[in-house]
């Protein structure tokens, strides 16, 4: 009875194991980028949209990069959104309070992508804490938009550009 307890609990403990290392396998990175304009104008302590323009997946190329296919993936997750100012390059983030990133397609709600508040950086990066919504649905079309709700505590005096990285994790079915 021993043996049989044994190689039952043997065989789950490997067969857990194995499926683990499977997704890992099936498990690769999706990167996209996209810049938005925070204008000299933008309203001082008060929560205001910022528009971003659509950005391409180019999932179906990533896809077949990494052997699979879009009916293939099952999980979509972001991994890391890092928010840098290119323009003026001797800016900071330390005007901002607080931003909310959210993502959407046309078929797709809007859902809330990443996000950090009380922000008190001086250097021109952020790192935003991403949701852990699945973006499947997002990552398979042919591209999804991004708006951002802000909170700035000083005046602008010149526009800023903000170049947003977005690191996607994408597993995939083996079948």
């Amino acid at each position: 009875m021993k043996i049989k307890s044994f190689i039952v609990i043997t065989l789950l403990a490997l067969f857990i194991f194995s499926c683990s290392v499977v997704d890992k396998l099936l498990t690769f990175t999706v990167s996209n980028q996209t810049e938005f304009t925070i204008a000299s104008n933008f309203p001082l302590n008060i929560v205001s949209g910022i528009a971003t323009p659509d950005v391409p997946t180019n999932s179906s190329k990533e896809f077949e990069n990494n052997n699979t296919k879009a009916n293939l993936v099952k999980d979509v997750k972001l991994k890391e959104l890092k928010l840098s100012i290119t323009d003026p390059n001797d800016k900071t983030f330390s005007f901002l309070k607080s931003i909310h990133i959210y993502i959407s397609t046309d078929a797709n709600d809007e859902i809330e992508l990443a996000y950090l508040d009380n922000i008190s950086a001086t250097t021109n990066t952020i790192l935003l804490t991403p949701t852990s919504q699945k973006l499947d649905k997002y990552i398979k079309a042919s591209s999804y938009k991004l708006r951002a709700e802000a909170v700035i505590k000083e005046t602008l005096t010149t526009d800023i550009t903000v170049k947003a990285d977005m690191k996607f994790s994408v597993t995939a079915d083996p079948f």
